[in-house]
């Protein structure tokens, strides 16, 4: 890339390190936020497209002692694609849903169509796809019901 920048004479080889340094810089930020979130264990794995400035901002972290190196770093090509088609079911059931009155009653919404969806796809490991009366009670314990 710093050579087709420089023979078309469109920015010089610092240029092109100041802005990676930048997209590094950002991306070390992400993945620091994302570690540093209340409710988030340090990951075993970290699954990642395959934008080249994660495996440096890890190896960057790991180097720091921001992340422990047993942190294993899985960049897969169409991450997004599988994200996107694991949530169309979700889209539609939101889509038909909208026009909730605040804020709090779409997140409680969104909770339960998210826990309804991981329940269908077999997600939770203690409870058998089947189990009508361990899914009731899975959503009543998640959701602080009376069972």
């Amino acid at each position: 890339m710093e050579q087709t920048l420089k023979r078309n004479g469109r920015a010089g080889g610092a240029e092109v390190r100041n802005r990676y340094g930048a997209i590094l810089a950002a991306a070390k930020r992400f993945l620091c936020r994302a570690i540093d979130a209340s409710g988030n264990a340090m990951p075993r794995v970290m699954n990642v497209d395959k934008n080249p400035s994660y495996a440096a901002a890890v190896e960057a972290l790991k180097a720091e002692g921001a992340i422990p190196s047993r942190v294993v770093l899985r960049q897969c090509k169409y991450l997004n694609n599988v994200i996107e088609q694991d949530h169309r079911t979700v889209k539609k059931r939101v889509w038909l849903a909208k026009g909730y009155g605040s804020f709090q009653t779409a997140w409680r919404t969104l909770q339960g169509i998210e826990t309804v969806h991981m329940i269908r796809k077999g997600r939770v490991r203690w409870l058998a796809k089947g189990d009508a009366v361990g899914q009731g009670l899975f959503i009543a314990w998640l959701f602080g019901l009376a069972a």
